[in-house]
């Protein structure tokens, strides 16, 4: 056997065992037999650099230095979930779920393992990239890192597709970080908080050696890609298990909300036995058709649930209660609490939320609370132990001044929130603007941080966003901490975001109730900031989704002479301030005005460009039929009932080539 094919043969054989051993737990060989094999891969390939792999077995171990993550756009956006806590909560998804698609609905039921989200794609079968999910639009490349993970398959196995991408947790069993901080322990250093936590960090550390040495592990549960070979969610583990995945095998398929709850109930008890740790239970319609049928809210997908286990709760003594200003004026109260360890960290602050919820709690300084952890991320008080009270307590006076610049206090009637009015003169909220316009949803400003705006503003340096792209390297330099070449990436990502699409500059500005969904529907519909600047609250009402509450804001927005001020420096500056002639000539009006729902499979384009090919041209798509309906656009499989209801209200149904024949 030559060299080259020695090389492979042990590549194959060692891949063949690494999967026996971290994937289906049966090893066929022992630890020191791996080892020599290794090895001897390890000194063939030494001597025969030509034959590189980038996904030998022998990378498994790292060694490579990443000094900073290249961040990279998710192809297919990372979601986040919506949380259920009781059967009504589910029963009341069902309904929904069953008002918009026909057929029966079955359910595929997985345990939410606790961990860093990932996202792996794979092309020819290999490895090519490992992604966090960041923001859910876009997260870091942490490949070298992940490859390390000896439950990754760097190879696949079997009928996999030449192009996919896979999403799954990165945990750390509880075994092996019980080993971890046992040697941290003996060498005098600080315990590691919780293995979520701390899986997440490994992701990031800049020596990929010392990843491997972490016993993480990669548990997979959702596949994505254009025309993959599967019909069902549940499929889909089985498939991703025949490739070589390490997909658990708790899963259950359920017809029923019923049996559902028999699968959460089992497992609410049983998940103290699971060598790792998990919150509740992911519940995802199977059938994939129906899940496209379904789609997106702004940012869950319809057709999935989790149901949270109950939260831990404790009891602690709420210290103090000091309030806090956000960006856009809100204040917000907060409980400062007698340090209690709760779910794995020590939590010593927790949200109050407004004058309302302190008063409905009746909740005073002194107090004995009980605090849980909101959906188990955000600690939140939840009652009074009254029996411990102390007889003198007197009840909570909401503070009527800004507790940063003193101004008196306003409180719009319906509004739950005390808000500082002193928008331009108020510390936080000029900080915390800026803050906003650098975020990685909006401007995205490379080399500039959250702490370094603070800095900046409490220096001097700038007082709104538009200051920022004045700053020069000789400003930055007298900051603490601030080197030479931080100082020329700073200005150089300020100079870049002059690139960045108008409906993220909308976004950035800062108007009170204009997320991301609304910039992107205001930014389409007036196309440039000069024609949103001078439309009336009429116009804007009657832009789709655009109700009163957002309309009076962003006339108010641009009412402001310093907005306004603001604006026209950015102009200066060469901000992306109107969509580009570019993106202009992709979009038309020839559907303006009409309302599509689509329903079924289609063959020419995929349900997401047909999608965007009617927005994209000024139509709306809407999930469900009604009166209102302009279109139907039928592929193959529409529903029955889907089609009854069209033809009982009168809506045309056209097919895919009538609909792309309506656009040529």
């Amino acid at each position: 056997m030559n060299p080259k094919q020695k090389i492979q043969s042990l590549r194959a054989e060692l891949r063949e065992h690494n999967y026996k051993y971290y994937v289906l737990d049966t090893p066929t060989i022992s630890d020191y037999d791996f080892d020599i094999k290794l090895k001897e891969l390890q000194a063939l390939e030494a001597a025969h650099p030509e034959f590189y792999d980038a996904n030998s077995p022998t990378l498994r171990v790292g060694g490579e230095v990443t000094k900073n993550f290249e961040t990279v756009k998710h192809t297919y956006r990372m979601y986040s979930l919506d949380n259920s806590y009781s059967k009504e909560d589910l029963e009341d998804w069902e309904k929904r779920i069953k008002k918009l698609v026909d057929g029966e609905v079955s359910y595929t039921c997985e345990l939410k393992y606790d961990g860093a989200s990932m996202s792996l794609t794979y092309e020819d079968g290999k490895l090519v990239r490992a992604v966090t999910r960041g923001d859910g639009f876009q997260g870091d490349n942490v490949t070298t890192n992940v490859k390390t993970i000896k439950s990754v398959p760097l190879h696949l196995k079997g009928d996999y597709p030449p192009k996919f991408e896979i999403r799954g947790e990165i945990i750390l069993p509880f075994e092996g970080f019980a080993k971890m901080n046992e040697e941290r322990i003996q060498a005098g250093e600080e315990p590691y908080r919780n293995p979520r936590n701390t899986a997440s960090g490994s992701l990031k550390l800049q020596d990929s050696s010392e990843v491997a040495k972490r016993p993480l592990e990669c548990l997979l549960y959702s596949l994505k890609g254009e025309r993959l070979p599967i019909k069902t969610q549940f499929e889909s583990l089985e498939k991703a298990r025949n490739w070589g995945f390490k997909v658990p095998s708790v899963a259950k398929l359920a017809n029923s909300i019923d049996e559902v709850l028999e699968f959460v109930n089992y497992w609410d008890v049983h998940r103290h036995e699971l060598p790792y740790e998990t919150d509740g239970v992911v519940i995802k319609v199977n059938s994939l058709q129906q899940q496209e049928e379904l789609g997106y809210t702004a940012k869950a997908p319809r057709w999935a649930m989790a149901y949270k286990f109950k939260a831990e709760q404790v009891s602690t003594i709420l210290n103090e209660i000091t309030y806090q200003v956000g960006r856009t004026g809100a204040i917000t109260p907060v409980a400062n609490l007698k340090p209690v360890e709760l779910a794995g960290t020590i939590v010593k602050r927790a949200s109050l939320h407004n004058a309302d919820q302190i008063e409905k709690l009746d909740v005073r300084e002194g107090d004995t609370v009980f605090v849980e952890k909101g959906g188990e991320i955000i600690p939140k008080i939840i009652s009074v132990d009254f029996t411990k009270r102390n007889v003198n307590s007197t009840p909570t006076e909401y503070r009527n001044t800004c507790p940063e610049c003193e101004t008196e206090l306003i409180r719009t009637e319906g509004e739950a929130q005390h808000y500082c009015p002193n928008a331009m003169g108020c510390p936080p909220q000029i900080i915390g603007r800026i803050q906003h316009y650098i975020s990685r949803k909006a401007m995205d400003i490379e080399g500039l941080g959250g702490e370094t705006v603070a800095l900046m503003v409490n220096k001097g340096l700038i007082t709104n966003y538009a200051d920022l792209y004045q700053i020069t390297v000789e400003d930055l330099l007298p900051l603490d901490r601030m080197a030479q070449k931080s100082a020329e990436n700073l200005v150089a990502g300020v100079e870049a975001s002059k690139n960045i699409e108008f409906e993220r500059v909308l976004f950035a500005l800062g108007i009170r109730y204009v997320g991301e969904t609304v910039a992107k529907k205001l930014a389409k519909h007036y196309k440039s900031i000069d024609a949103l600047m001078n439309a009336s609250e009429e116009s804007l009402v009657a832009v789709d989704e655009i109700g009163d509450r957002i309309a009076e804001s962003v006339v108010a927005f641009f009412d402001s002479e310093e907005n306004r001020a603001t604006i026209q420096r950015l102009k200066e500056h060469g901000v992306q301030l109107a969509i580009s002639a570019e993106k202009l000539a992709n979009q038309t009006d020839k559907l303006a005005g009409s309302i599509f729902v689509v329903s079924g499979v289609f063959t020419k384009v995929s349900r997401t460009e047909l999608k965007k090919l009617i927005e994209d041209n000024g139509g709306k798509v809407s999930s469900s039929i009604s009166g209102k309906t302009s279109y139907v656009v039928a592929g193959d499989n529409m529903g029955p009932s889907k089609r009854t209801k069209a033809e009982g209200l009168g809506v045309p149904i056209i097919s895919e080539e009538d609909f792309l024949e309506m656009l040529s």
